[in-house]
């Protein structure tokens, strides 16, 4: 078991090591009463320029002496003792349906502790091999950072069991510090919240250990380092203490909480004042509750964001180009004249590495309680598949691949290809993209029950072993279809849209040029440049 630890501690690395510079991920986090299914959802979108795998981690007996191999960017970090027995991992769910995300948001770089074990991919990992529930798991992580330290600077992680959906912000302690400094907030039921790379929790309860845990150190640090005064008449606040936001932040990450509030609760009528990140306005609330109960489907739906049909919209402005293309080439800051600007950052987004949501069901067996909705690279232009956590094995290509070597095989790069192709000629391509992507989750999400039926009847029947192989055979070979079917989208795109014409249905290109409102916008700019008389030119003597 040591070896399984370690190999696949050294892949998530491999994988994941862009993404904390990125600093460009989001998570949605629906409580089980403000969920359809009445079980709590969590979403994660894991944004960075890398290529996924999927991958488990078997259940596993340890034997004493036994150690677990902590690495972080670089390598190796250091060994802990392993437990008498760590659980299936699924991915970043577990056997128990225990799911985790996360979202960085920086903080102050002074924090960043190079002596703390811990970052928090590891973290995660790890306590999904020993953790039942959501609150197991906090007392895990605060057990690890509190022994072997905390070496990130500023973290949101989002935890779900079957009953309960928690927010975690933790920090570390600065060079040659001693442990984290951390608070974690119960998502009330029948409420909704979300972190995009900023902290999120301002005031907390100090007496309510069934909504709020917190380290001890998380006031009197702020105090010691000159965070906060506790005589300055001001409420504490641990975004404010650890995450002071700038324009910049607030624009790049609250814009984001702004447009999954507004489009879950349009009644509450939530403005974009503050979201422009020039002081005005209040922040937006930790936690609030929908107009309607939140689906899966729902929650894919927000992930599938570009601020579209609002000031924001990102298929309007200039750089969209005359196709409206809402993907914003990196960097996002730039300057001209020496002054600063910067790009809309979308919930949608080309840099996604991947993007899952997570189902917990106590009311159904282990085998098929936990379900995972993933897709790979960007929401907006990708599908989603569902993959039990009882199951066996994964789909092979979405274990394939790498960042450096295009390759049909690899859903990523398949995923991939569609997506960078459509943006040539996006306002016409999507359509297609969006047909085929319908129709894959409507089957997908409208054989469920069937699906999941015929499993419980394989239970009642048979042995587990054979409705585990059901549901591992079921979600294999419908990936891999829809894998190859996303291919053959790849290859149409091709052929009807070739060097800028239009291939009808007879395959003959048609001449479809530019929207009038760009040849508008481009007379306005370079007419005289571009203008021509229809009239013959009159002979002139030589």
């Amino acid at each position: 078991m040591k070896r399984w630890t370690t190999l696949l501690s050294i892949f998530y690395v491999l994988t994941l090591m862009v993404a904390p510079y990125g600093q460009a991920c989001t998570s949605i986090l629906v409580s089980k009463g403000a969920s359809k299914s009445g079980v709590p959802l969590i979403s994660y979108s894991c944004d960075g320029e890398f290529h996924p795998h999927l991958r488990m981690i078997p259940a596993a007996d340890h034997q004493p002496g036994d150690m677990y191999e902590v690495r972080g960017w670089r390598g190796l970090k250091g060994k802990i003792p392993e437990i008498p027995h760590t659980y299936k991992v699924f991915g970043l769910m577990n056997e128990h349906q225990l799911a985790m995300g996360e979202t960085t948001f920086g903080g102050r770089e002074e924090l960043m502790n190079p002596d703390g074990l811990f970052n928090y991919y590891p973290l995660m990992l790890i306590t999904l091999q020993r953790a039942k529930t959501a609150r197991q798991a906090l007392e895990v992580m605060a057990e690890l950072v509190q022994e072997h330290g905390y070496c990130g600077e500023g973290e949101s992680i989002s935890i779900a069991d079957t009953e309960e959906a928690w927010l975690l912000e933790i920090v570390g302690t600065g060079k040659g510090g001693r442990g984290a400094v951390w608070v974690a907030v119960r998502i009330p039921d029948g409420q909704i919240s979300a972190t995009a790379n900023m902290s999120r929790i301002h005031g907390f309860p100090m007496n309510d250990p069934d909504n709020c845990i917190y380290s001890k150190n998380v006031i009197e640090f702020a105090v010691e380092k000159g965070y906060y005064e506790p005589g300055s008449g001001k409420a504490f606040s641990f975004s404010k203490a650890y995450n002071p936001p700038t324009e910049e932040q607030i624009r790049y990450s609250d814009r984001r909480i702004w447009s999954i509030y507004r489009r879950l609760a349009p009644s509450q009528n939530f403005s974009p004042e503050y979201a422009n990140g020039r002081g005005q306005g209040t922040p937006y609330p930790l936690f609030i509750t929908p107009d309607e109960k939140v689906g899966v489907r729902d929650v894919i739906a927000m992930h599938r964001d570009h601020y579209e049909g609002t000031e924001f919209d990102m298929t309007r402005d200039l750089v969209a180009g005359p196709f409206g293309a809402p993907d914003r080439w990196r960097p996002m800051k730039w300057q001209v004249d020496e002054q600063k600007y910067v790009w809309e950052r979308p919930i949608a987004t080309q840099q996604a590495g991947f993007v899952y949501v997570s189902e917990a069901r106590p009311h159904l067996p282990k085998e098929l309680g936990g379900v995972v909705w993933y897709g790979v690279d960007n929401p907006y232009t990708n599908f989603f598949i569902p993959l039990y956590t009882g199951m066996s094995e994964f789909p092979p290509s979405y274990t394939r691949g790498q960042l450096s070597s295009y390759s049909r095989d690899s859903a990523w790069w398949v995923v991939n290809f569609v997506a960078n192709f459509a943006n040539l000629r996006y306002s016409y391509m999507i359509k297609d993209v969006q047909a085929l992507q319908k129709q894959i989750e409507d089957m997908a999400f409208g054989s469920q029950e069937v699906v999941e039926n015929a499993a419980m009847e394989l239970l009642k029947s048979k042995s587990p072993e054979f409705a585990v192989a059901f549901l591992t055979r079921y979600c294999i070979d419908s990936a891999e279809m829809n894998v190859e079917r996303w291919r053959q989208l790849g290859d149409a795109l091709i052929t009807r849209y070739n060097d800028g014409y239009i291939h009808n249905e007879k395959h003959r290109p048609e001449e479809v040029g530019y929207p009038l409102s760009w040849l508008e916008e481009t007379v306005k700019k370079e007419g005289k440049r571009r203008a021509v008389k229809s009239e013959k030119i009159k002979d002139r003597e030589l």
